[in-house]
């Protein structure tokens, strides 16, 4: 049965049985059964509800009428030149045709309310939390909802696999030693995964602009919601030069006499048209570039195997032959330390798929799919791959020592591996490999933290011109700013490069800690507000798998790896014989941890200025935004029934995929 024969079988049903679903008390407004069904929305019949649809385009019903008109100079170069511009007009509030039209909030349906968020009482300013919820989570966002189940998966999968894994990983085998590599990444797998559980959750209950800074300010704290938005903002704002600067020297590997500046213009040229084509350009991109780098990284683990098994043209069979000589590990349980963190980096990016549900047409059935890949992400890419670079690639190998800058793809332990094994083109496939996911990660960049931004703007905790959504759904002006920071790529042929790039990285290295560690508490919060209102668990279209004990266990976590990363920047690891100076203590330390003061100095400052205080557990409001009010049940019932019918491996396979 399809989709459609689905809606139209639910509507049926509906007014067989009298089931008028109201979104607001039964105040009138009727909504179709089913999600996102396009039969009947608030009663209107098929044929005004297809003029509805052509209304909500991208560009609405001015805009049609207009472009249309003697003013869009018909079909012909002028006509398109004037749609086009006529795309970046101020979006008029309609709901593209993607979108499900079943918001369930008093909030106009023409986008974000207009009502500040900041209020002045008696002189005092203060944050009111209620009108922050109506505006952040109202499902009319302006943002297009274009993005489908297969565009989530694969950004699921392997949408932020980039310099963190093919390259970052060298520094950390050199640091830590195989064996604490694989501890970490396993700790971390184990992290994320009850951390990316707990934002399906979340997810899915409120499909949100600005997820990150909208869950905490709802179930933690409104200044801590403030920090956090602006952390995650901040955290892919200088992603993005770092990763434009990454594929600006992988091409030295084949001519290092090139000028970068000349990639460093063609990559961000790249990446600013794919995020012109809004989201559903981002998402179509990431589908391509995952499916490559997913290839590349299943490519390079049965080529481990083999060069494992075989040996290379020097010497036989490897084995673990360097888990004794050098050895398992490096610099004791400090190396250890000090290797999380650069495993955290590499796993940053998997929480898009949470940021991205307000961008999909059905995310509380596309969202869960991708959420259980996140599991197989971890298993397989990570993992085993990482497993196997520190079976072929000893950790005192001079190449991995060498790296300028953690964007230097010539430190890949995953081309080092390769080329030990006596390939001649595989080392430039490998590198090809790394330099689309680095243009991957930095269209990543581009589009978390523009919606970030936009969502800031709307809740009146950054410039409102951020807030800026066009026609086509896309946050233009929080688009230009992030490209205009990724500016900072053309400093790759300064001498003084490397420093200016480690100080980039020293803001995002901690960010994503801080953001799991906050999506997993304000899980556990909203499991107890949930409870608090008398709701029942089964009433929750999705549930982490592992729940709040799970929660529990991916937030300690997170604070465990913070605990452990300040003890190493405060004592870190002496390189040589040469003992650091205190002034060398001092810049090592806030290299490792500037996220902290930054953090704190938005939690503070926001907290002053507000007098803001921790959300009590009756305040938190459980229904705004909610994208399932009053029709969860109907929509269960006819799922399980379509389940029934099952064989026993698609229901296996359905739990774990």
């Amino acid at each position: 049965m399809t989709g459609f024969d689905q809606d139209i079988e639910l509507n049926a049903y509906s007014h067989s049985h009298g089931l008028g679903i109201s979104g607001n008390g039964g105040g009138g407004r009727q909504h179709s059964i089913a999600e996102g069904s396009s039969f009947t929305v608030g009663g209107i019949s098929p044929s005004s509800r297809a003029k509805s649809f052509a209304d909500a385009s991208p560009g609405g019903s001015h805009a049609r009428s207009k472009s249309m008109s003697g003013g869009g100079g018909g079909g012909g170069f002028q006509g398109r030149m004037s749609r086009f511009v006529d795309s970046f007009r101020r979006g008029d509030g309609t709901i593209n045709d993607n979108a499900d039209l079943d918001d369930d909030n008093n909030t106009s349906s023409h986008g974000y309310s207009s009502h500040s968020v900041s209020r002045d009482h008696g002189g005092t300013r203060y944050y009111d939390l209620r009108q922050g919820n109506s505006k952040v989570n109202t499902p009319s966002s302006l943002l297009a909802r274009e993005l489908k189940g297969r565009h989530l998966q694969m950004i699921a999968i392997g949408g932020s696999i980039g310099t963190g894994l093919f390259v970052a990983s060298g520094k950390a085998l050199s640091e830590g030693g195989p064996a604490s590599v694989l501890i970490a990444y396993l700790v971390i797998g184990v992290m994320l995964f009850c951390t990316i559980q707990a934002l399906g959750e979340l997810a899915v209950i409120f499909p949100v602009a600005g997820s990150f800074s909208a869950f905490s300010t709802r179930f933690l704290d409104p200044s801590w919601g403030f920090a956090m938005g602006w952390n995650y903002a901040l955290q892919w704002i200088v992603v993005l030069p770092l990763e434009v600067l990454a594929g600006a020297m992988t091409i030295g590997y084949w001519n290092k006499e090139l000028n970068k500046a000349i990639f460093v213009t063609m990559f961000l040229v790249v990446i600013f048209i794919i995020n012109l084509f809004g989201a559903k350009g981002y998402g179509e991109a990431e589908f391509i570039f995952a499916i490559v780098k997913v290839t590349a990284v299943v490519g390079f683990i049965l080529l481990g195997i083999v060069i494992n098994i075989g040996g290379t043209p020097t010497e036989g069979y490897i084995g673990g032959k360097y888990w004794t000589d050098p050895g398992a590990f490096h610099n004791g349980f400090k190396g250890l330390c000090s290797v999380f963190v650069t495993a955290a980096f590499a796993f940053a990016g998997t929480e898009l798929v949470g940021l991205a549900a307000a961008e999909t047409a059905n995310p509380r059935k596309s969202l869960p799919t991708a959420i259980k890949q996140v599991f197989w992400r971890i298993s397989l890419f990570y993992i085993v791959s990482m497993t196997l670079v520190g079976l072929l690639v000893p950790y005192n190998e001079p190449r991995l020592l060498s790296a300028q800058n953690v964007a230097d793809a010539s430190a890949s332990p995953f081309v080092i591996a390769i080329e030990a094994a006596g390939a001649t083109v595989l080392p430039s496939i490998m590198n090809g490999v790394i330099l689309i996911s680095v243009i991957s990660v930095g269209n990543s960049a581009v589009y978390g933290s523009s919606r970030t931004l936009a969502a800031l703007a709307e809740l009146g905790q950054a410039p409102s011109i951020l807030g800026y959504v066009d026609r086509r759904g896309r946050p233009v002006v929080a688009i230009i700013v992030t490209m205009a920071v990724g500016l900072l790529a053309y400093l790759a042929d300064v001498p003084s490069q490397s420093n200016i790039f480690d100080w980039l990285l020293a803001i995002s290295g901690l960010s994503s800690i801080f953001t799991w560690a906050s999506t997993c508490l304000a899980h556990i919060r909203l499991r107890k507000a949930w409870a608090y209102n008398h709701r029942s668990v089964q009433d929750i279209a999705f549930r982490a798998q592992g729940g709040v004990i799970g929660s529990w266990i991916g937030f300690l976590l997170n604070v465990l790896v913070l605990v452990l990363q300040v003890w190493v920047a405060i004592d870190p690891i002496d390189e040589g014989e040469t003992k650091m100076t205190v002034k060398e203590r001092v810049s090592s330390f806030f290299l490792s941890c500037l996220a902290i003061p930054v953090v704190l100095t938005f939690t503070i400052g926001h907290k002053l200025y507000y007098k803001t205080r921790m959300v009590r557990l009756e305040d938190m409001d459980v229904d705004t935004g909610r994208r399932d009010f009053g029709r969860l049940g109907i929509i269960k019932a006819q799922e399980k029934e379509e389940r029934m019918g099952w064989p026993r491996w698609k229901r296996v396979y359905r739990f774990m995929c």
